[in-house]
């Protein structure tokens, strides 16, 4: 999608944080916006922000809760009458640990940064296919997603199905014209990330903590601005980029995990039949997942189950 202007953005968390950023990427653009988020105070301060603006809707609803979450889709095309953008961004922090024996918290971290962005995908893409006008999903991950977080065992399970999931969107979408884009942030200026000089009402004593907190809060105080996120979703939008990256940092983590997977491959010649599988296999997936995807077969469809028709029954 080159031409963004009068285009109408549906945002998840989008009244704060990364949300809010590429809230306010998209007015600079001339898009409209449904800010759709769970917590009522970010709701007012961020209308108060764009106030006077009849290019922003709010609505208050829950990502985890299919029903919610289609109510709020219908409140957006009563209000703008189109979807053209989804940017599925609701997230929360914590989770719990992988070995530990808690399921409440897990399945709520789980419900809202995987399932929002099933939810989000499953009831506004059929939209975006029926308007037969193109369109663009960006779905937000995080460098959890791509390298381990220590300690967030729920959060980074989810992030890394996020990136699979939207990866096999991109695939399923790419011959219809619709682009999908998957966005890896790593330290930004959230709800989620603060130095202790800004939780003023929380009884923090710097210098008693461990290394590695002293290091995140120094992360947080050089975060990267939620704006500046939302105009690189708008630069990957136009180019119909997958990978969306904002802190350069992790390069030298994913250039040396990428180095050991390499070497942790077998040493052997693969059977003929197994060979030609993968040559074709990895020739359609490149394709679909590059910026200029080739023309796709129906016979390409029928092996691998990809979606021709541009309209979907209600």
């Amino acid at each position: 999608m080159e031409q963004l202007s009068g285009k109408v953005a549906f945002v998840t968390g989008g009244a704060n944080g990364i949300g809010f950023g590429m809230i306010r990427a998209f007015l600079e653009e001339g898009m409209k916006v449904v800010v759709a988020d769970w917590n009522a105070d970010h709701i007012e301060k961020a209308r108060g922000l764009l106030k006077g603006s009849n290019s922003a809707y709010f609505v208050r609803t829950n990502v985890a809760d299919r029903t919610d979450l289609a109510a709020a889709v219908a409140e957006a095309i009563d209000a703008f009458g189109r979807i053209h953008v989804l940017c599925n961004n609701a997230g929360v922090n914590g989770g719990g640990l992988a070995d530990d024996p808690e399921f409440e918290s897990w399945d709520k971290a789980m419900a809202v940064n995987l399932g929002g962005v099933i939810n989000g995908t499953k009831l506004i893409v059929p939209i975006i296919k029926r308007q037969g006008e193109g369109g663009h999903v960006v779905n937000t991950s995080s460098m959890a997603g791509i390298v381990p977080l220590p300690g967030l065992a729920a959060y980074s399970t989810a992030k890394y199905a996020v990136r699979g999931f939207t990866e096999s969107l991109r695939m399923q979408l790419a011959p219809l014209g619709i682009g999908v884009s998957c966005l890896f942030p790593g330290a930004t200026r959230t709800g989620m990330l603060f130095p202790p000089e800004d939780q003023p009402e929380t009884d923090f004593h710097e210098a008693e903590a461990s290394d590695f907190q002293k290091a995140l809060w120094d992360a947080a105080r050089d975060a990267i601005d939620p704006l500046d996120t939302g105009r690189a979703v708008v630069a990957a939008i136009r180019e119909n980029r997958f990978h969306i990256f904002t802190n350069r940092e992790f390069l030298p983590e994913v250039i040396e995990r990428n180095r050991e997977m390499e070497a942790a491959f077998p040493d052997q010649d693969p059977p003929a039949g197994r060979a030609r599988f993968e040559q074709l296999r990895a020739e359609l997936a490149k394709n679909l997942l590059a910026t200029g995807n080739r023309p796709v077969t129906k016979g390409d469809a029928g092996t691998f189950g990809l979606d021709f028709t541009t309209t979907t029954a209600d």
